[in-house]
């Protein structure tokens, strides 16, 4: 019974199939052809139909502005043409500036400064030209074992001392043949050693002043031109073996 619904079911589909594809038209089985004939009958000359595109339209150039001519240049006379005023010749070139230098002496005690200091005010060097620089110095004291009669009275002293393990060094100046046990920035402190070496045994010994406090001075020439250091040859003199130096140095 199925293969028979089944060839049924085949033969009804190969049927429609030449039904639809026209294949049975000559036996009066085909369907409908859907046209409209009577909308071809009314075409003219459709042959002579084609598509026309709409032209663009581009706008004309605007037209350019007119100027005005140029009015003529008059003409001027060969002989009514200014000239360039002629080059003043070129100066001669000024002087480069002399070269300065600063000097200034060692330093000196106030008899030598005021000695040199009479000088220069009767030299031809400006008082501009030169300053005195002041430097405080601090007395110093010794505890000093001398002056000795002789250098075997000095050597002596020394092993002495060396025995004692005491440091000891020369004293040096006017002070000299002798030893100097110590070196203090006050009497005070000198003093105070001075103690200490009598309680280890050292005998003759005493404090001195080596140096007394002092005001020391420093002559500086800042912007000295040639001319002006030429002037100085004659102040050597005045100067009491103080050399110049360059500033600085």
């Amino acid at each position: 019974m199925l293969r028979f619904a089944l060839l049924v079911l085949l033969l009804a589909n190969a049927g429609y199939l030449a039904w639809t594809q026209g294949w049975m038209a000559t036996l009066g089985w085909a369907p409908a052809v859907q046209s409209e004939p009577q909308r071809l009958a009314r075409q003219v000359r459709p042959d002579v139909l084609s598509v026309v595109r709409e032209p663009t339209v581009t706008a004309p150039p605007a037209p350019a502005p007119q100027t005005a001519p140029a009015a003529p240049t008059p003409a001027v006379p060969a002989h009514d043409v200014a000239l360039p005023a002629p080059t003043a010749p070129v100066a001669a070139a000024a002087a480069a500036p002399e070269p300065l230098v600063c000097l200034q002496t060692e330093s000196m005690d106030e008899a030598q400064a005021n000695r040199l200091r009479q000088a220069l005010r009767q030299s031809e060097l400006p008082a501009s030209s030169w300053e005195w620089q002041t430097s405080a110095v601090a007395g110093r004291w010794m505890v000093y074992v001398g002056k000795f009669a002789n250098e075997t009275a000095l050597e002596k002293r020394r092993a002495e001392l060396r025995a004692r393990k005491i440091g000891f060094d020369r004293a040096g100046g006017s002070l000299e043949p002798g030893l100097s046990l110590g070196r203090f920035s006050t009497e005070e402190a000198a003093t105070r050693e001075l103690t200490n070496m009598l309680n280890q045994g050292v005998r003759g010994a005493r404090v001195v002043q080596e140096r007394a406090a002092q005001t020391l001075y420093t002559l500086r020439l800042a912007q000295l031109t040639p001319a002006q250091r030429s002037s100085l040859q004659a102040l050597r003199p005045a100067f009491a073996a103080k050399p110049l130096r360059p500033c600085g140095d």
